[in-house]
């Protein structure tokens, strides 16, 4: 004999009611969403229509200005002046140099080392030009030249003698211009011989007139000591001269 089983009936939903298929059917699994981030976590919490709006509706910096939230730059001063470097005050000061037997003490009065610093690297330029790297050693003459003759002087004055170190590199600075000039002219002029000795020696008396004027003009208790200070300068300009000869 055959066995029959049984077979329950298959019940399909219909369309209108998809519950009358039964009890047993299985319901449909709902599409699960997909993850969103959790509200409490602070830097994921951030609504991108929210501020789209924020964004549109006003800059988000107001800045002091007069169009509104733009900022004024028109009251703002220039970068040199903040900077501490006036090109018309460095300008003034090297045109005094020029003229060694009348140089304008007043306006070396507001020391500065800007000028000084554009001079020292016109100098080291022509001297690598010339094939001489000296850059260290310009440097180091530079400071013990500027320290040694705030010692000379300030021994010589005493206590009327007030002059600072400040002004005493400025002043050297400055008064470096004819030799400046001087290591620009040796480029195109024979080296060694007695012609560049005269016009090195030229140049060095120059530069301690200068510098020799300025130091009395601008520091108390110098006009007595005026020949030492002016001993101790040529002292220093013919040091650098004698980077430039040989």
């Amino acid at each position: 004999m055959e066995k029959q089983f049984k077979i329950p009936p298959v019940a399909f939903p219909t369309a209108g009611n998809p519950t009358a298929a039964g009890p047993n059917l299985q319901q449909r699994r709902v599409p699960t969403p997909p993850f969103q981030p959790n509200s409490g976590i602070p830097f994921m919490s951030f609504d991108i229509g929210s501020a789209a709006a924020s964004t549109s509706s006003g800059p988000i910096y107001s800045g002091p200005g007069v169009g509104g939230g733009s900022a004024n730059f028109d009251d703002e001063e220039p970068l040199l002046d903040e900077l501490g470097i006036h090109p018309d005050q460095i300008w003034s000061k090297i045109r005094s140099v020029l003229n060694p037997f009348r140089v304008n003490h007043t306006v070396h009065k507001d020391s500065d080392l800007s000028g000084p610093i554009l001079l020292y690297m016109s100098f080291c330029l022509f001297q690598l030009l010339a094939g001489k790297i000296q850059f260290g050693v310009i440097l180091g003459w530079i400071v013990v030249s500027s320290i040694f003759l705030y010692v000379v002087f300030n021994m010589l004055a005493g206590r009327a003698g007030n002059l600072n170190l400040h002004t005493c590199t400025s002043v050297v600075g400055y008064s470096m211009l004819p030799v400046v000039i001087f290591s620009a002219l040796s480029l195109f002029l024979p080296q060694g011989g007695v012609f560049g000795l005269a016009i090195a020696a030229i140049f060095v008396l120059w530069a301690t007139r200068a510098s020799t004027g300025l130091v009395v003009s601008l520091a108390d208790g110098g006009d007595e000591h005026r020949g030492l200070i002016a001993y101790a300068c040529f002292l220093i300009y013919t040091l650098f001269s004698l980077l430039v000869i040989f």
